[in-house]
């Protein structure tokens, strides 16, 4: 196998892995298959009750495949362009070259579409055939289907599903109307080329599916079906895009993720788009026993909801409220194991109910709920949408998820901590943890019964990542409550203050949990998490303790996006080597040709893996370019490696503004390409940290010498510029954490762009020559 040349953006092969789960996926936010599968998947549309609830599977119509006679002298190609979103065959011949396009339209999200086109190479005029192989039955394990009347020449089938998630609940009804596939198409002895497009249609009603249909096929009458796929993909990349002067593996291990991940997430201007989340494995995946059968886990919010909202925040609104409309059965699920307020489920589907076939994880995973609100919090910082919370329900949440905390711990009296009360069965506490204990000395933790991130320990005390989540909640619950002259309640507040967050004063370290032995076994990324995305407060020398103390005793073989949260930590503290060590265990999980992760390096586990890829970027995002999401600002602290001699990020968002970012290892361009428009969050500044200059982006660009903040009333971000390693006094031995200053840019600030070179040697408290 062997991919296309050096362009990074596409992939290809002469032959398909021999492992069917490796091959590409081709979805939108509504529909996912994989190429040459038998099945499709349809957003937010399961089947099966609790535990066994799974992605309804749905005949599908495109599993079609070119094959011709044995006589022919033919070579073939595959490729996944993710440029364009679309699979390709390619038969090649001393007589003719046929392609078969394969893609489900990345616009008009209810229809996926494939093509064959023939074009004839010699000038001989004797038909030219292509067998078209397809084993396609309407019929589904999940789906009651009927058959419909033809309509269009189209045939059309309709059902419901069989077994509701929750007893009494909704069994979604699934049409789609298709074109039927010939045994073969011919090319006419007197035609030079022609082309067959195909298309199916799948809605929640007859009415909506007609009327999709009829938009595709007009489309191909037109001939603009594909071309306005095309140019749907082509807006996507043009706000969004990371280009990595570097490393070709690298290049296309970030093309591959983004195109996947972008794959997953509504399209743009769509706002009114019914969004139910997105699973490990996407769309593609989830059939009953596969992939975590569909279901959304943390995944979701904490791995790759962040680079989502940091291109598209309409897209992460989308994810959020999903979470929003679920509340009711957070709700039960807190209810049903005697707490008050939102217990986020470990595995959701349609219901917000806990529908994790095994339920320890379920009852003991309950870091989902504070993972859920970081998530709020992270896009309400980004974007200042109030009227996601104060209108379309997220302050009901940011409640609701407040009062499940503070329900769920404790006073401890013994440990002078509060802790979180055990479930039902667990494991006692040695102290009366029902005795409250007013005295301010005392301390909150979570009780015993909790599995931290790491799956390997369970119904443990105090999971240090669990805790701190669980304050994050509570501080961003209060802080929320300000902003919105909401009166807070004063456990909030106490218990926020109060909660228990291990930590061994004398080897300055967090234990994962109470009674964690240095040196045991984690399956995966737990504490390191406190410093990224957690941000929790530490010295520089705990981050690294940390990082160093697990880091050897991590899963090896573990889940994929452990080591892009090592490589974050490390790049955190501009140890680029260690970070880069780190970063190149995750290609172990990049399958060949077509950049399918999988979970473990192994191979074993879901496929697909957009936790992984999400990591992945992050990695990119959040280490190389040094991007953090605060309270105040979104901070920028690149570094650049060896191998790489420039990155360039397109269409970062905040606060309304789109922005662009190019680090080399001499300089950083900082380019405003939009602005919001709203005089309250339009204007945008720098301020150098170290120097205290204040740079307006008037020009739209900057590369300060030395740390430096960008701010937007009311916010600013944190710029550190890179140096080259020969530099006297290297901004890698600077300590990460650093205190901006700003001020406000002039209020006609244009758009437009202008670099400043950095310092060659030291830093200077005086500014920066422009170039």
């Amino acid at each position: 196998m062997a991919n296309s040349g050096d362009d990074p953006t596409v992939f290809s092969c002469t032959a398909l892995p021999s492992d069917s789960r490796l091959l590409p996926t081709v979805t939108n936010a509504y529909l996912g298959t994989r190429v040459y599968r038998d099945i499709l998947h349809v957003n937010g549309i399961y089947n099966g009750a609790v535990g066994d609830t799974h992605r309804a599977d749905v005949p599908s119509p495109i599993n079609v495949k070119m094959k011709v006679s044995s006589k022919d002298e033919v070579t073939e190609t595959f490729s996944l362009n993710t440029r364009t979103g679309t699979f390709s065959h390619v038969l090649q011949s001393p007589e003719y070259t046929a392609t078969h396009r394969i893609y489900a339209h990345h616009a008009r999200v209810h229809l996926l579409a494939f093509s064959i086109t023939i074009q004839r190479a010699t000038t001989k005029r004797q038909p030219i055939t292509v067998q078209l192989q397809t084993q396609f039955t309407p019929k589904s394990p999940d789906v009651d289907f009927n058959r419909g009347p033809d309509y269009q020449g189209a045939q059309y089938i309709y059902g419901k599903t069989l077994i509701p998630e929750v007893e009494g609940g909704p069994q979604p009804t699934v049409h789609m109307v298709w074109t039927p596939v010939p045994q073969a198409v011919i090319l006419l002895g007197e035609e030079q080329e022609q082309s067959w497009e195909f298309v199916t249609a799948v809605a929640e009603s007859e009415e909506g599916v007609k009327r999709h249909f009829q938009e595709g096929i007009s489309l191909v009458a037109a001939g603009s079906l594909y071309s306005s796929h095309t140019q749907a993909w082509a807006a996507r990349w043009r706000g969004c895009c990371i280009d990595v002067d570097g490393p070709l593996s690298l290049k296309q291990a970030v093309y591959g993720c983004l195109y996947y991940l972008l794959s997953a997430i509504p399209p743009l201007g769509s706002s009114g788009f019914l969004f139910h989340g997105i699973s490990p494995g996407g769309l593609s995946n989830g059939t009953q026993g596969e992939d975590y059968w569909g279901h959304v886990f943390w995944d979701q919010d904490t791995w790759m909801f962040p680079s989502i909202l940091l291109f598209y925040p309409e897209a992460a609104r989308a994810i959020l409220e999903y979470r929003i409309r679920t509340l009711d059965g957070a709700m039960r699920n807190a209810q049903e194991l005697g707490y008050k307020g939102a217990k986020f489920p470990w595995e959701s589907a349609a219901t917000g109910c806990e529908v994790c076939p095994e339920k320890i994880y379920g009852a003991q995973e309950i870091h989902i709920t504070g993972d859920v609100l970081l998530a709020f919090e992270q896009y309400y910082h980004v974007t200042q949408d109030a009227k996601l919370f104060r209108e379309d329900g997220g302050w009901n949440l940011v409640g609701a998820v407040s009062q499940y905390w503070c329900s769920r711990m404790v006073w401890s009296e013994e440990e002078k901590v509060s802790q979180f009360m055990p479930l039902p069965g667990a494991r006692g506490l040695t102290q009366n943890w029902s005795k409250l204990c007013h005295s301010v000395k005392c301390l909150l933790t979570l009780p015993p019964g909790v599995m931290p991130p790491d799956e390997y320990h369970y119904q443990v005390d105090n999971s240090v990542y669990t805790n701190a989540v669980a304050q994050r909640s509570l501080n961003f619950a209060a802080d929320l409550a300000h902003d919105f002259q909401i009166p807070v309640p004063e456990e909030w507040l106490e218990f926020a203050k109060k909660v228990k967050v291990p930590f061994d004063t004398e080897k300055k370290y967090h234990p994962e949990y109470d009674g964690y032995r240095a040196g045991e076994h984690v399956k995966q990324a737990d504490v390191v998490l406190l410093g990224f995305p957690m941000m929790y407060p530490m010295s520089p020398e705990v981050r690294r303790n940390d990082l160093e103390m697990y880091e050897p005793v991590t899963e090896r073989d573990g889940p994929a996006m452990t080591w892009s949260m090592f490589a974050v930590g490390w790049m955190e503290l501009k140890e680029v080597q260690r970070a880069q060590s780190q970063l190149g265990k995750c290609f172990n999980n990049i399958t060949e040709p077509f950049k399918i992760w999988s979970e473990n390096s192994d191979g074993s586990g879901a496929v697909n893996f957009l936790t992984g890829m999400g990591g992945f970027l992050q990695a990119v995002l959040f280490g190389y370019m040094g991007f953090r999401i605060t309270k105040n600002s979104l901070n920028f602290d690149p570094v650049c490696p060896e191998d790489i001699n420039r990155i360039k990020v397109t269409g970062v968002s905040y606060l309304g503004n789109k922005l662009n970012f190019t680090i080399t290892k001499e300089r950083i361009r900082i380019k405003v390409t939009k602005s919001s428009g709203d005089p309250r969050l339009s204007l945008l500044e720098a301020v150098l940290v170290e120097s205290g200059q204040h740079i307006p982006l008037h020009e739209g660009m900057v590369s300060p010498n030395s740390c430096s903040a960008m701010k937007a009333c009311p916010a600013s971000f944190l710029v550190v510029t890179p140096t080259e390693e020969s530099h006297e006094c290297p901004l890698r031995n600077l300590a990460p954490t650093q205190h901006p200053l700003g001020i406000s840019t002039p209020p006609q600030a244009a758009l437009g762009s202008s670099t400043l070179k950095t310092c060659p040697v030291f830093l200077h408290s005086t500014p920066p020559k422009m170039s």
